[in-house]
């Protein structure tokens, strides 16, 4: 492959498709010993500082708002030595009714395609489904991270499933400092330490966990359940900290004052894996059961931390063998149970510890990094794919396709 150029949101941006599309970038140039050569079509609105980006030969900015730029775009990866285009979708990153205008360039578009679906519903509705029905249909290939949605997109646009593959949302590895180092360093010594990270909203589920904390603390007092992440800012401007200050009540109303502790900042990627190696247990007691990839659960499972769930579609296929670890929502009986019995008993968390750390190696970023490239590979060969790539891929079942069937 020449180059392989990415269309997504990229940091300095803070989200979640542009921290993902920086580390897939990152791995599969390692992975091919790719030096400087891939390029990002990064997205951006009239908020941004798009000076970082334009500065940079890496980076073709898009304006997300601009409709006429994308058929543009297109054009220009035409006329380019781009030999494939690497698409991270999520309705919310393009211009246009639920992200429309990616359509555009989509339809301009006359490179390979491989599309990534950040979000995939059981039953797609209008706007969304003629929409993601036209990019899986442009789509050489659809990347998933979440096996049940091979049938969803299957069933709901027609695909043959060979043009699909599982490949799992990629994960840090732990860090190499000392975890009680790290644990003193972040003033959890002695402590039983539950953590929930992510923007702060009423679909996180924070109040059914601290539900059932007063039971939990009766029994292990030295549990602190730790809630980092500022509020969402849309939900900011809708009704600004009223959920936080509801949670806040709550903590002084059940007399938790010194077993919850709030965290109201921006956490960057290298403290939020602190955080994550440094607990005891991870928790998304999420109300919403139709999420079909969430980031953080990734992470918590990368690091090897035990994680308690509600039974949404990520949780439910990351964890499969793990079921004990998924509660129903709001059953606050079952959340202080479960709570109790795995923190009171520190030969039950490493045991659970060490099953999810295996489960939690088949996701690190050089992995998957690797299973992308292998992928990328595949649709260039023939022309001027990688030939190292090619080989490995000659005589043998591709590993990412043997995976998502």
């Amino acid at each position: 492959m020449k180059r392989i150029a990415y269309v997504s949101t990229y940091p300095p941006r803070r989200c979640g498709i542009a921290t993902f599309t920086e580390h897939l970038l990152e791995s599969v140039s390692a992975a091919g010993k790719r030096r400087d050569v891939d390029l990002v079509i990064v997205l951006y609105n009239e908020s941004d500082d798009d000076s970082v980006y334009r500065n940079n030969p890496k980076f073709w900015p898009l304006a997300a708002q601009d409709r006429a730029a994308y058929t543009r775009m297109a054009e220009r990866v035409n006329l380019s030595d781009v030999s494939v285009v690497v698409l991270q979708h999520e309705f919310g990153i393009f211009g246009g009714e639920a992200g429309e205008y990616i359509l555009d360039f989509v339809r301009a578009l006359k490179k390979p395609l491989v599309t990534t679906f950040h979000t995939i519903f059981a039953d797609p509705q209008p706007p969304y489904r003629r929409i993601q029905q036209e990019i899986a249909d442009a789509s050489d290939a659809i990347v998933v991270m979440n096996r049940q949605a091979i049938s969803y997109l299957t069933r709901a646009f027609n695909l043959p499933e060979s043009k699909i593959f599982y490949i799992p949302h990629g994960s840090p590895k732990p860090l190499s400092e000392e975890r009680v180092r790290l644990r003193r360093r972040l003033g959890f010594e002695g402590r039983k330490v539950m953590f929930t990270f992510g923007l702060l909203n009423r679909g996180k589920g924070i109040e059914s966990v601290i539900s059932a904390l007063p039971g939990v603390v009766r029994e292990v007092p030295e549990t602190l359940y730790v809630i980092a992440g500022q509020t969402h800012p849309e939900v900011k401007k809708r009704e600004g900290e009223a959920y936080r200050e509801e949670l806040q009540e709550m903590i002084r109303r059940l007399g938790l004052e010194e077993n919850v502790r709030m965290i109201d900042r921006y956490f960057s990627e290298e403290e939020l894996i602190a955080y994550l190696t440094a607990c005891d247990l991870y928790v998304t007691p999420y109300p919403g059961m139709q999420q079909i990839t969430s980031g953080t659960l990734a992470y918590a499972v990368g690091v090897g931390r035990p994680v308690l769930s509600t039974p949404y579609e990520h949780a439910r296929d990351l964890l499969r063998g793990c079921e004990e670890l998924l509660l129903p929502y709001g059953d606050t009986e079952a959340w202080e149970r479960q709570l109790r019995r795995l923190l009171a008993d520190d030969a039950a968390l490493r045991q659970w510890e060490e099953r999810i750390r295996k489960i939690g190696e088949t996701t690190h970023w050089p992995r998957v990094g690797e299973q992308h490239l292998q992928l990328f590979a595949k649709l260039c060969s023939g022309t001027d794919g990688d030939e190292k790539a090619k080989e490995r891929l000659e005589g043998e079942v591709n590993p990412v396709a043997s995976v998502s069937r």
